[in-house]
């Protein structure tokens, strides 16, 4: 090949890559003029709507762009999941989702979506600690009191949670695997009754948000056992985790920002340098700890992974386990 030869096949490759590129940089410059919209899959008002809105008032100033909370409530999630799912890739349609959605699927459950793969990453945000509380005149202040409490007598104790198939439940599950206690699980239809009947003697315990059940066991109305995870959540300081008598037993649900599948790195990574320097904010963590929630920053490689490990773990306790929807 001669020497012009080759510059007209340089200048052709160059020519063809700036075409193929104009498009995509107009179309993202006519994205980054445009508001965020950050799909939440519950009504406003909840722990995973609350969080989202501390991100949508401080995203702002640092994305250059309006950024509005949109609650698409019904089927635990999977209608906000679903929309996000099929969203252009742009970086303008967010989902802000929850550890539920890596469940739905091992819980027989059929999604329009695949919890993994039709979404990209963007970051890990929060955690949100469970508590195991207990009525007051149950004989159990820490977590060694109530395993071997609940060993003792199997099947005479109960707990309530939010729903079979939470994480509430299956994290209790994970517990009734590991010291072979037998305490009976009672699915409420949602949290708000929950502490009134640990308070009232209806059911001996359950499991609720840190944030639920904190400030009526500062109050003496019930007794905080122990928390399931190991996060530090300000102002539970002197709860002690189920891990101090169950060591390496840490479960708390997690939420996460995820863009559409196919969204480009540039993208994902502005969106990811804004929402992890929100997060380390000194105003954050109070703010967050008011909702029962403890920042919890992962990079999109990092909350991929975690994803894909978490589902894996929690498909083999609902096979272990033997839990249905039914």
């Amino acid at each position: 090949m001669n020497q012009k030869t080759s510059t007209i096949g340089r200048r052709s490759v160059l020519g063809g890559a700036l075409a193929l590129a104009a498009p995509w940089s107009r179309a993202q410059g006519t994205a980054a003029a445009r508001p965020v919209r950050m799909l939440v899959g519950y009504a406003a008002g909840g722990g995973v709507d609350a969080v989202a809105r501390m991100l949508s008032t401080r995203l702002p100033a640092l994305l250059g762009q309006q950024v509005i909370v949109e609650n698409r409530a019904g089927a635990t999630g999977a209608i906000a999941a679903d929309a996000v799912a099929k969203a252009a890739p742009d970086g303008t349609t967010l989902l802000v989702g929850e550890t539920a959605m890596l469940l739905a699927p091992h819980l027989g459950t059929r999604l329009p979506f695949d919890p993994v793969a039709s979404f990209t990453p963007a970051a890990g945000a929060f955690q949100v600690p469970l508590l195991l509380v207990a009525n007051n005149e149950v004989p159990a202040a820490t977590p060694k009191d109530f395993i071997a409490l609940v060993r003792a007598r199997p099947g005479h104790y109960s707990y309530a949670t939010s729903g079979v198939g939470t994480v509430h439940h299956l994290g209790m599950e994970i517990l009734k695997a590991r010291t072979g206690a037998f305490i009976l699980h009672i699915p409420y239809r949602g949290a708000a009754q929950i502490v009134p009947d640990v308070i009232s003697g209806q059911v001996p315990f359950g499991v609720v948000s840190a944030a639920a059940g904190l400030a009526q066991a500062k109050a003496g109305r019930l007794r905080a056992v122990g928390l399931l995870s190991t996060a530090k959540l300000p102002g539970a300081e002197q709860v002690p985790a189920l891990a101090d008598a169950l060591p390496g037993f840490d479960v708390a649900p997690r939420i996460f920002v995820l863009a559409p599948a196919g969204t480009p790195a540039p993208v994902v990574e502005r969106l990811n340098d804004a929402i992890r320097t929100v997060l380390a904010g000194a105003d954050l963590a109070q703010a967050a700890a008011q909702q029962g929630a403890v920042p919890a920053y992962l990079p999109p490689a990092a909350l991929a992974a975690a994803m894909a490990r978490e589902s894996a773990d929690w498909a083999a306790v609902i096979r272990q386990q033997k839990v249905t929807l039914e």
